[in-house]
């Protein structure tokens, strides 16, 4: 399991790595962003879009943050339907505590 719902078990080779690589980031509000984007998408993502996505990975972790958060204007090449799926993306904040993990994994005690 990569990240905290979403095995990667049923995933072909390329959309695990793509997964590994969105919580494995370096700034951890990139992990957040990425790797809860990817939990939720990743499966459905067609070929073409996951040449976008590891595009869009491919760049520098304080240059993505700061044109998700609005702090830099958005270049022209990255003002695409994806990039705005992902930077409209908003992960799950709540802390992780024994009860909640079982609710999201919908398992019991």
């Amino acid at each position: 399991m990569t990240g905290l719902a979403r095995t990667s078990a049923d995933l072909d080779p390329r959309r695990r790595r793509i997964l590994y690589r969105c919580w494995h980031r370096g700034i951890r509000e990139m992990d957040l962003v990425f790797g809860s984007f990817a939990e939720a998408e990743i499966a459905a993502l067609s070929d073409v879009e996951l040449d976008e996505f590891e595009l869009i990975m491919g760049e520098d972790d304080h240059d993505l943050h700061a044109w998700i958060t609005g702090a830099q204007a958005l270049p022209a090449d990255r003002d695409t339907p994806l990039f705005a799926r992902v930077a409209a993306y908003k992960p799950d904040f709540s802390p992780v505590t024994e009860e909640s993990l079982a609710e999201k994994l919908g398992s019991t005690k």
